[in-house]
């Protein structure tokens, strides 16, 4: 995988240094492009749609508070997807990242990601990468929709056709008591048998949201909820590792399953302390949006589970990526995930075609199901489980006048190129 002599020249600075370089040199430039092993191809979409795709639009939309990016492709193929953290970063979307994909071929879609960031590499994160990854799943549902698949079915096809969850979602403003009797009423309504609960402060340097609150909160949960329940806690980088290992030791005592995030996430080397002091299992990788980060991670024991977000990260993609390179350490992955309903369907259709994915998945719960009339379908957890959607592409309908009552707010293509509404 290489460059050829005459791009490597070009690239260079022209045939003038050719005579400069030494034979040595000279006899490593090679014929196509490097790629390494954590940016290798996984899936084969052109042997699943055998005519190009070529992309003739993306656009932004919305109604109300919902966002969605529609893309489309010069044979009139539409994707759908619904979106959350798009508002902040409508700039990026409409001058760097929906143009790079214009006439492409959407069947080269891992390559398109890849290229993507290369062109922007030094404004990669959060922000560049939740575009990224909204155009990604945009197009996953048009090339689905072609292909008469769900996307599992493009990525390999389900191991499981339900995905059992565990409630999470706590903000810190109730009482530990509160705070469990959320939770009492969430189990009770979706017959899930997994919880995790928010301790610590949220990066607050060792203090709790108030004083003495997560002791009484998990080992409130433990009694409340009963010793069956699979409990987890997330500290949101609370801790430095003294204290993380202190919290850690308690939480092990209650039977607790995994500890989220002990330290803030960028300080690697005191997460690696308390995953190292600990028998419980440390989860991390929420902030993350680095292959080669994640891939560090793996190498040196900072996490036993791998929690790339799925938008955060650049979109299921690239989430499968990191999926892969925990499975070749013999680690599991289970996905942040701050998305109910509509903007669900990316956790689900990752969590069918992921083998190394832990039996829960993340799923946000504060109060009884609703479910709005204009999408289907109802994401309703029922037995503690969410069914995976069989329907072509991401597995979202959404009503068409709903749609049609949107604004578009970015349009790039053909009758659109560049225009924004957003102020």
């Amino acid at each position: 995988m290489k460059i050829s002599r005459r791009e490597w020249l070009k690239l260079s600075g022209g045939a003038v240094i050719a005579a400069s370089i030494p034979r040595s040199l000279d006899a490593l430039i090679v014929e196509e492009p490097l790629i390494r092993d954590i940016e290798a191809p996984m899936f084969n979409i052109p042997g699943q749609i055998s005519s190009p795709v070529i992309i003739e639009a993306v656009e932004l939309l919305k109604n109300g508070s919902n966002y969605f990016v529609r893309t489309r492709s010069k044979d009139g193929a539409e994707g759908l997807v619904g979106t959350k953290q798009i508002a902040e970063f409508i700039p990026i979307f409409q001058k760097l990242v929906a143009p790079h994909f214009i006439g492409k071929d959407a069947r080269d879609i891992e390559l398109l990601v890849d290229s993507v960031y290369r062109a922007n590499y030094k404004l990669a994160g959060i922000p560049f990468w939740c575009p990224v990854a909204y155009v990604e799943q945009s197009l996953l549902d048009m090339l689905g929709k072609i292909a008469k698949k769900p996307v599992y079915e493009l990525f390999g096809g389900a191991s499981r056709n339900e995905i059992p969850v565990y409630l999470s979602g706590s903000d810190r403003v109730l009482t530990a008591e509160e705070e469990v009797e959320v939770y009492v009423r969430g189990m009770a309504e979706t017959g899930t048998k997994a919880v995790k609960f928010k301790i610590g402060g949220r990066m607050s340097r060792n203090l709790d949201a108030y004083e003495g609150r997560t002791e009484k909160l998990v080992q409130l949960a433990r009694k409340k909820l009963g010793d069956e329940t699979f409990l987890a806690a997330d500290a949101n980088g609370s801790y430095d590792a003294r204290k993380g290992i202190e919290v850690g030791r308690m939480l092990e005592s209650l039977d607790f399953k995994f500890f989220e995030e002990p330290c803030p996430w960028e300080n690697l080397s005191e997460t690696q302390a308390v995953a190292k002091a600990l028998k419980i299992t440390v989860a991390a990788g929420e902030q993350d949006s680095s292959l080669w980060r994640f891939q560090w991670m793996l190498d040196n024991e900072v996490m036993k589970i791998v929690q790339p977000d799925i938008n955060y990260n650049g979109g299921l993609i690239r989430a499968k990526r990191v999926a892969r390179m925990a499975e070749k350490s013999g680690k599991t992955i289970v996905p942040h995930n701050t998305q109910t309903g509509p903007t669900s369907v990316n956790i689900l259709q990752f969590a069918a075609c992921t083998k190394n994915a832990t039996p829960y998945m993340e799923y946000p719960w504060r109060r009884p199901q609703i479910f709005p009339a204009w999408y289907k379908p109802d994401f309703k957890i029922v037995d503690g489980k969410i069914k995976v959607p069989e329907t072509p592409g991401m597995g979202l309908e959404i009503d068409p006048d709903y749609i049609r009552q949107a604004t578009s707010i970015v349009k790039i293509g053909p009758s659109g190129t560049g225009n924004s509404s957003a102020s």
